[in-house]
């Protein structure tokens, strides 16, 4: 139950006693709404999200699942005595999931703890106190996380299920120790949000074509590209629903397997008992599989098994940490695959990065500077009669920004290109051969700053001015 002005909304599962209970506590007369378990927890995450700031420091929001709680006698933290750091450890993921977090860091320093999220790719301060027992506030997410708390010397990593107002959260949480304490931090999944199609992403029509093209392949290696936090995962899980067909056995290797896609067989990474990225990938091949995902291609041998896979007929699509999608070719070269197998393997790359949306509230308009014009005249691109600043509102939380917008530059190797990467031809003349200037990230940031959409200064805060 909850309650919303003078009105309690329960859910199936409320009883008369339950109602009586709220009403007496309530203290005056409450108008009762009753409502299906969808609605309810959709109004629950309404509540909790209008309430944010308002919530009382012992409001309990988020409630572990069985799964998450390490089996032990006891949880020496629930004692009463150490109440206010369970709070305070849920009141920091809370107030991180309500802002749209992708990231909460908790660092012990010498005048005490810093905790910040990251917003829209940018860190934003959260709590810097001194009075706060930082072992205990470390110990608690490890605990919740399933760590060995008394393990304080060594790197650690696991997970937290969580639930808020009917959303799932998963989170991932990672510890560090350091000359203050252990650093912990928690990557942050709300799988409530769903998977956005392809024009959600900011793809043109052009680029939507061509991953439709590259998704019906029958075979080859497809990568995205660009660093962490980019929307590697969101883009392939958008190719692979593309590629979802009936009569196609899909597997993927995972970690974590971050939204759940009917119709395909998904399978979460454990290497702590040997399930790495290249042992799933094997796996996967005794499946008799159509198309493949493996979350990353990290070290030589995924990468020698996803071309020996893609030679023998799979389609497999996977992402890899490069600066472009050119340099992804020099990348696959690093991690010992030959230049004929890069070659006969690879068909697209797909690179992206996440570029701040401007604010439209409180956005501001200028004639471009003789220096920011030259900008797109490096790139053959026309210069636009007004681009725009960010200034900062109470909207915005007085960033200038709202929200992020995907730019992506994609390479479809052909025939050219095929043979001059199986030459052994350096970055530079590949991506003067596959890519226009109008088409490289830079590019299609400009064309981002002429449409409005965001600012020079992210544009070239993001992806340089490189030509």
């Amino acid at each position: 139950m909850a309650l919303d002005g003078n009105t309690l909304i329960a859910g199936p599962g409320a009883s008369l006693t339950g109602l009586r209970e709220a009403r007496r506590r309530a203290g005056r007369v409450l108008a009762v709404s009753e409502l299906d378990q969808q609605a309810f927890e959709a109004a629950l995450a309404r509540l909790y999200q209008s309430g944010a700031e308002e919530a009382a420091p012992d409001d309990l929001l988020f409630d572990l699942e069985g799964s998450a709680r390490p089996v032990r006698e006891r949880d020496l933290l629930d004692e009463a005595e150490d109440a206010p750091v369970i709070q305070l450890v849920n009141q920091l993921l809370r107030r991180a999931v309500l802002a749209g977090a992708s990231d909460l860091h908790i660092e012990p320093y010498e005048g005490g703890l810093r905790a910040r999220m990251r917003v829209d790719g940018f860190l934003q301060p959260v709590l810097d106190r001194a009075d706060v027992p930082v072992k205990r506030i470390v110990s608690r997410l490890k605990v919740m996380a399933g760590l060995d708390i008394a393990e304080t010397r060594l790197p650690q990593d696991g997970r937290i299920p969580l639930r808020l107002g009917g959303r799932q959260i998963d989170t991932r949480v990672s510890s560090l120790p350091g000359n203050y304490g252990e650093r912990v931090v928690l990557r942050i999944l709300d799988r409530s949000t769903g998977l956005m199609p392809l024009d959600g992403l900011g793809l043109s029509r052009d680029q939507i074509t061509l991953l439709e093209r590259l998704s019906k392949l029958p075979n080859g290696i497809i990568l995205a590209t660009g660093p962490t936090g980019s929307g590697k995962t969101t883009t392939l899980y958008s190719l692979l629903k593309l590629a979802n067909r009936d009569e196609r056995n899909i597997v993927t290797v995972e970690d974590p397997i971050e939204y759940d896609l009917p119709g395909v067989s998904q399978s979460q990474i454990n290497a702590e008992i040997g399930m790495t990225f290249a042992a799933g990938l094997r796996a996967t091949l005794r499946q008799d599989p159509d198309v493949i995902l493996v979350g990353e291609i990290r070290d030589g041998e995924t990468a020698g098994v996803a071309a020996q896979a893609a030679l023998t007929g799979h389609l497999v699509f996977s992402s890899l940490h490069a600066n472009g999608s050119v340099g992804a070719v020099v990348r696959l070269r690093d991690l010992g695959l030959d230049n004929f197998l890069i070659a006969a393997t690879l068909r697209g790359v797909v690179a992206q990065r996440l570029l701040r949306r401007l604010c439209p509230g409180c956005r501001t308009a200028h004639a471009p500077t003789p220096s920011e014009a030259a900008c797109f005249d490096k790139h053959n691109l026309p210069v636009p009669p007004r681009i725009h600043d960010a200034v900062g509102c109470t909207a915005c939380n007085q960033t200038g920004y709202s929200g992020r917008v995907g730019i992506f530059e994609m390479l479809e190797v052909t025939e050219a290109l095929r043979d001059a990467i199986d030459r052994g031809v350096s970055e530079t003349e590949l991506r003067h051969m596959a890519l226009d200037l109008r088409e490289t990230l830079v590019g299609q940031g400009l064309a981002q700053v002429a449409a409005g959409h965001t600012s020079l200064a992210e544009t070239l805060r993001v992806v340089g001015d490189v030509a």
